[in-house]
């Protein structure tokens, strides 16, 4: 089923990475099937770019990918000597300073990181293969809806390297820390029941379901007034962080300021 965003105007289209907005909804679309939706440094900033690009009236991004696969992960050229054109190569980048390493890692992390700004609510529409890199870009998001046909795999470890995306975070906080070493070090498929009963996704549809169910659910968070779930939100992301008793100060402040907004006594 075809996305109604691919008929937009883009806003971004460049290293396969499509951006379009269509008033509150952005769409975030992987672009390159034909290596199934493979990353590099290239998408990675063009991802990053895709955020900073987002018009203040955006509400809901859904993060999709065309073809059979969401992502396959990192592209396996950059194990290679030469790496990727006009890039440095992660030998080069191995035999650098820690300093250098270090920044090139966060850059390559912002791509990953603004999927959960305060003022949004981001949506995976995951099918096929997410693999690694992949598999932590669909963490990135709010909330994950797959189809039936869906394998999330964390293979960085077999690699001999470590998940350095950003997923970390996100996976033990959906699944536990026992489930996600696991998931992690044996690198093994999680299937489409699996990610639903574990949390890790929210919604689980059939293959040519899943634009629909998508833009089901991102008219449901439409539908609740915008301040309202900007504050829920923070409340919730901040909630593993706080104690039980620190959450209850934290949910009478939050209240606080809707209630004066509401009266029109707000700041």
């Amino acid at each position: 089923m075809a996305s109604p965003a691919q008929d937009l105007v883009p806003v971004l289209d460049k290293d396969g990475v499509r951006l379009t907005v269509d008033d509150s909804i952005a769409t975030v679309t992987l672009t390159n099937p034909a290596k199934r939706n493979a990353q590099s440094p290239a998408l990675w900033r063009a991802l990053a770019e895709a955020g900073r690009l987002l018009p203040g009236s955006v509400r809901v991004v859904v993060l999709r990918a065309e073809g059979k696969s969401f992502s396959a992960g990192l592209d396996r050229q950059a194990f290679t000597p030469e790496g990727f054109d006009g890039e440095p190569s992660f030998i080069d980048l191995a035999r650098g300073g820690d300093a250098e390493l270090d920044a090139t890692i966060a850059a390559y992390q912002e791509a990953f990181t603004w999927w959960r700004r305060s003022d949004i609510v981001s949506v995976a529409a995951v099918q096929g293969h997410a693999i690694g890199a992949g598999f932590q870009l669909a963490l990135a998001c709010d909330l994950r809806v797959v189809a039936d046909d869906v394998q999330f795999a964390m293979r960085e470890t077999s690699l001999g390297l470590v998940p350095d995306l950003t997923g970390t975070h996100p996976l033990v906080g959906l699944v536990g820390y026992a489930r996600a070493l696991e998931i992690c070090v044996t690198g093994r498929f999680v299937t489409a029941e699996e990610a639903v009963s574990t949390g890790l996704a929210n919604l689980a549809v059939p293959r040519d379901e899943l634009d629909g169910a998508v833009r089901d659910l991102a008219a449901a968070v439409l539908a609740a007034p915008r301040d309202a779930v900007i504050e829920t939100k923070a409340l919730l992301r901040g909630a593993q962080d706080r104690t039980y008793d620190e959450q209850r100060v934290a949910e009478r402040a939050a209240q606080a300021r809707r209630l004066r907004d509401l009266a029109g006594l707000g700041e």
